[in-house]
């Protein structure tokens, strides 16, 4: 059964809280936006202005608006808006983990010639997608529009984005809430088949039913609406109300105001039938539009009000066609009646975009009714991993420089070349489709943009590529997708381990829409792969395309990413004495594969090719911790015009190239600097940005820099290192790595150049210790590298960076077939 009942029974461990108490969250954020004025809903839902000094939040560029002519009987909450043009972010202080609650408030106003009901936009936060294209003008007018979500926050800053569509779009926002959940207002079950798992996922409310009821709120200030629109059959059911007190267990309520309220469970509608009743039993139906690829989140609430006794009542609860469970309260072991209760159920999508549920009752059933007293219903965000927004960094103090600078014929050129500046920009989309195109489907191939998938899966499938696979033969290698073969998930979507009818192990990646990546990605990575094959490139070994299904299976690499090995080191730390498994030979040796990797991709066919996401999660190990590049889905042909523009930012936050994000003109280059990142963290062991409040550590690349400038890199390293690493390979991997990072790609090395850069540094490791104390105290740095074979001193100036002979380019590829066959 996909889908398994999840009762959450440890509630008695939530706090207790009387009918009159107001939940206080000990970590929460009430923004009034745009305004210096407070207004206060009800205590302790105080939204502050934002126009206000504010510690523990602040706000970016933007412009704050106010209604001009706001009506008498909306909140002042609504009079006030903040607009964007470009990107921002307001950009929270958190000082604890855990489950948060998010609303965006929305109210559409006119102010000047500006209407905000033309706005545009994308939210996002936490690598999730919240709202994508977002308007109001698709929701009702006359009220405020509210969307509400879930996610897990970690301590430290948490920022919301908020994007205009394009150029000709803005985005704006009326109020913000963010306040932490009661513990345990989700709780995972591991043992579920598939596990059930909503800490770590973000949610989004799409509808909160009191069934049988008025529209009521709860005390997180959440609506709960009548069921009366949703009900297939309205006439056919009864509704009834208890105005009793609800039964507390010995160790308080099982049920706290936090998940539902009493007014929920008070309230409900149900259906039964004498014992003479018909053999074909009636049920209620309760019908939702849903998205048809979204997982959703289903809570069901229930209180028996009509048993005469325990264990009198079950019924049965149907969820579309994916479930169909008997409610036993009962079988829980209450012995009390009028006991809250609620379900947690994770639904698979289906392509009918609606969600259904039926109750029904059960002919074995001592009593036969049905009955249910409130329904929510919540979808899972996909994690997003691409095209994160990266704010430029503010140019201080513009206007004092050009005013010092020049003054009318200063400014007049200036007028003149942005002119310019923006008619190009205007041309060059046009022409980075193009490129595009005739990357993805081949030169005079250019699809529509509507194309419907099926059809553009056929530029796939004409390839010819005798990689295609039958869906039946991943069936087969993943077990129908069994979850607990699942291994990862990332931008593309689920990734599991699988084993094909010859017995070799495989990696298989399926499409998941909602993750952000399709079918662009999807060619890409079959176009990229199959073109190339390199010891140090990750194999495909198929793909599939059948009906709706994207899926790419890859050589199963047996130790995972390089990012997991970088940072699970707990161990090492507490047993220091231990020998280190991952050794900074292992690590120089993995950075040399990755180079090579890298260096095949940029010289290989067709001009080369860029990856675009090199990053720690896309090296992975096999069973030798050989190292592989791998995740092709936003490589892009290395063919440029010199004065290519990309119309489209792409990249991993910490990993992108700021001379990229600065012009986008994207080269080779921009791996290298994203490549000098990942130096940094196999050296020091943690992520390229960090939550910290010392603003020089934030940023990897920065914080690394800055110690390599100072001459004291060794103070940052991972501390399992500390007296492992040889003086002189620290000091020459801190060169190359500085080398990487280099502000202009201009002056960065290729790729070939890294890797003869780090043979030499794993020499210098190599180097016997008694030879190393010699070294330093009786020659000098140019000595020492004379006294190494002649091969570990070749340097990056000795061939041209982006043109070589054919004879110079035989000499490398065969020293590098050397090394790669050690």
């Amino acid at each position: 059964m996909e889908s398994i009942l999840h009762l959450l029974f440890l509630l008695q461990f939530l706090p207790l809280l009387s009918s009159s108490e107001s939940y206080n969250p000990q970590v929460k954020y009430f923004i009034n936006c745009g305004s210096a004025s407070n207004v206060e809903l009800e205590s302790p839902r105080i939204f502050v202005g934002d126009k206000n000094s504010n510690p523990s939040f602040s706000v970016g560029k933007s412009n704050s608006v106010q209604n001009e002519n706001p009506l008498p009987d909306i909140s002042p909450l609504y009079h006030t808006a903040r607009t964007y043009t470009k990107i921002f972010r307001y950009m929270l202080d958190i000082n604890q983990t855990g489950s948060y609650l998010v609303r965006l408030h929305f109210f559409s106003f006119s102010f000047k010639k500006t209407h905000l009901i033309d706005a545009l936009f994308n939210v996002f936060a936490s690598n999730f997608s919240l709202l994508s294209n977002f308007s109001v003008r698709n929701s009702s007018t006359g009220f405020p529009v509210i969307k509400e979500f879930f996610l897990p926050i970690a301590k430290g800053n948490f920022d919301i984005y908020f994007i205009p569509a394009d150029e000709t779009r803005f985005a704006f926002v009326n109020a913000i809430e963010a306040f932490l959940l009661p513990s345990h207002f989700f709780i995972d079950d591991p043992t579920a088949i598939p596990p059930l798992r909503t800490t770590d996922g973000a949610l989004r409310t799409l509808y909160r039913i009191n069934v049988g009821g008025p529209q009521v709120n709860d005390t997180l200030w959440r609506n709960w609406v009548p069921d009366d629109d949703y009900l297939t059959f309205p006439s056919s059911v009864t509704t009834y109300s208890y105005d009793g007190e609800l039964q507390e267990s010995r160790q308080g309520r099982f049920v706290v105001k936090e998940i539902a309220p009493d007014a929920v469970y008070n309230t409900f509608k149900n259906m039964s039938i004498d014992n003479n009743g018909p053999s074909n039993i009636p049920n209620i139906t309760w019908r939702f539009n849903v998205s048809k690829e979204a997982r959703h989140l289903v809570r069901v609430h229930v209180c028996d009000l009509v048993s005469p006794s325990p264990g009198t009542v079950s019924f049965y609860l149907n969820i579309s066609a994916n479930i169909r469970e008997v409610i036993d309260p009962n079988s829980y072991g209450f012995s009390e009646m009028r006991t809250p209760l609620f379900y947690d159920y994770m639904v698979s999508p289906d392509d009918s975009g609606y969600m259904s549920f039926s109750i029904a009752p059960n002919e074995t059933s001592i009593k036969k009714v049905a009955f249910l007293n409130g329904l929510e219903i919540m979808e899972f965000l996909g994690s997003s991993t691409i095209n994160m927004p990266v704010e430029h960094e503010r140019r201080k103090h513009l206007a004092l420089i050009i005013g010092s600078a020049g003054g009318v014929a200063l400014i007049l050129v200036l007028i003149l070349v942005l002119s310019l500046c923006l008619r190009l920009k205007r041309l060059k989309p046009v022409k980075d489709l193009i490129l595009k195109n005739e990357f993805l489907y081949g030169r005079g191939r250019s699809p529509s943009m509507t194309t419907e998938r099926t059809e553009n899966a056929s530029i796939v499938t004409n390839l010819n590529l005798k990689l295609k696979m039958s869906l039946a033969k991943i069936l087969a290698a993943t077990e129908n997708f069994n979850p607990n073969l699942l291994i990862g998930e990332g931008g593309f979507g689920k990734v599991y381990k699988g084993t094909l009818e010859s017995g070799m192990k495989v990696a298989v990646k399926r499409s998941d829409s909602s993750h952000g990546q399709g079918l662009p990605e999807f060619q890409a990575e079959i176009m990229v792969l199959s073109r190339i094959q390199h010891r140090h490139l990750v194999s495909l070994v198929g793909y599939c395309d059948e009906g709706l299904e994207m899926i790419l299976v890859y050589e199963f690499m047996e130790k995972g990413t390089l990012r997991d090995h970088l940072y699970d080191r707990k161990e090492c730390l507490k047993n220091p004495s231990a020998e280190t498994a991952f050794t900074w030979k292992q690590r120089l040796e993995i950075c040399i594969g990755s180079a090579k990797g890298l260096h095949y991709l940029h010289t290989g066919p067709d001009g080369g090719i860029i990856h675009r996401d090199v990053k720690s999660t896309n090296i992975l190990l096999d069973e030798h911790y050989v190292a592989k590049v791998a995740d092709f889905g936003l490589s892009q042909s290395g063919m440029f015009d010199s004065d290519h523009i990309s119309t489209s930012l792409k990249g991993s936050f910490g990993y992108l190239d700021p001379e990229y994000f600065r012009t986008l003109q994207l080269t080779n280059k921009s791996d290298v600097y994203s490549f000098g990142v990942i130096l940094l963290e196999v050296l020091c062991a943690r992520p390229p940005i960090v939550n910290s409040k010392q603003r020089e550590e934030i940023n990897l690349a920065e914080w690394g820099m800055f110690w390599q400038k100072e001459g004291q890199l060794e103070k940052i390293i991972d501390p399992v290192l500390v007296g492992h690493i040889n003086r002189n390979s620290l000091r020459k991997f801190g060169e190359i790595a500085e080398k990487c990072l280099k502000p202009r790609g201009a002056d960065r090395p290729n790729m070939l150049d890294v890797c003869w850069d780090l043979e030499y540094a794993l020499q210098l490791q190599q180097t016997p210790a008694h030879r190393e104390a010699h070294e330093d105290s009786t020659t000098t740095a140019a000595s020492t590298d004379l006294a190494l074979p002649l091969m570990q001193n070749l340097n990056y100036n000795m061939f041209p960076v982006d043109d070589y002979s054919d004879t110079t380019a035989s000499a490398v590829f065969s020293q590098l077939r050397v090394n790669d066959s050690r």
